[in-house]
């Protein structure tokens, strides 16, 4: 367990499996009685880094906001599990819904600012908040969604050349695929293996936005120098022709790697979410 007013962290289970996923509570100070928010981190992260480490918790607890965070397979400090359905977005995405569940969410309900949950994604956690928004409009009120990209970067991961690095070296090819291990590979308590399996899940259930679009209120946000965001209007325009009023934040001088650090980023979350 991490920081003050952390509460215990939850068990759960879906459809009897275990997922070991590492889930906190974090209570405020003082409750300004909205909806709690649900952080998801990116690929080779975890919620003590991009969120805790960054002050992102403290800030929402310091608006008053109840904080879910939760570890992915194979981030942080949750389990690894052996089969691969465990790392699939469809089943990650099963797991959150329990988990704000156990976390007492309920569904929205128009003059309740109390009911349903607000959720903020980085990176990969973009897409998985894109795709629960989209699957559970009953229980999502508004999105924040950092560093988007219409189409994974991890789609296009070659796992192959990733295998033969760590199994003799053998130099990777392709310049995505080398950067996003060595970046996997830097954080200890990542499991290489699991976030592997992770990458070819994801693989199988390749992301396609425009098969479901959210309809709620969502804040896109990414840097200036961020590549991997250059697609970001076009997740705004899916989103204002199915009708969910959509904006756009644009973060001076950042890049993927330090919008997450950003005052303003925060700041407009919190200010975006606090309705």
């Amino acid at each position: 367990m991490s920081g003050r007013h952390t509460g215990e962290m939850h068990s759960h289970t879906v459809e009897g499996t275990d997922p070991q996923l590492y889930v906190e509570v974090h209570d405020p100070d003082a409750d300004a009685g909205l909806r709690p928010v649900l952080l998801l981190h990116g690929f080779s992260s975890s919620s003590k880094l991009n969120w805790e480490d960054t002050g992102w918790i403290a800030a929402f607890r310091d608006a008053g906001r109840r904080v879910i965070t939760v570890d992915l397979p194979g981030h942080g400090r949750s389990g690894a599990p052996e089969d691969l359905d465990s790392y699939s977005p469809s089943r990650i995405r099963a797991d959150l819904l329990q988990i704000v569940f156990d976390a007492g969410v309920r569904p929205v309900h128009e003059g309740d600012p109390a009911s349903g949950v607000d959720v903020v994604g980085y990176s990969l956690g973009s897409r998985l908040a894109w795709e629960f928004g989209a699957t559970q409009p009953e229980l999502v009120h508004r999105m924040v969604l950092g560093g988007p990209n219409i189409a994974d970067p991890l789609a296009s991961f070659d796992l192959i050349a990733a295998q033969r690095y760590l199994a003799d070296g053998t130099p990777i090819a392709d310049e995505s695929t080398a950067g996003l291990l060595k970046m996997a590979m830097l954080l200890p308590s990542n499991n290489i293996f699991a976030l592997l399996s992770l990458v070819e899940a994801i693989k199988a259930e390749p992301f396609d936005p425009a098969e479901a679009v959210p309809h709620m209120p969502m804040l896109l946000v990414a840097g200036d120098k961020d590549e991997r965001a250059a697609t970001m209007a076009q997740l705004a325009e899916l989103g204002l022709r199915a009708g969910a009023m959509t904006e756009q934040l644009v973060l001076p001088g950042r890049n993927h790697t330090n919008a997450i650090t950003s005052r303003v980023f925060k700041q407009g979350a919190i200010s975006f979410l606090g309705v």
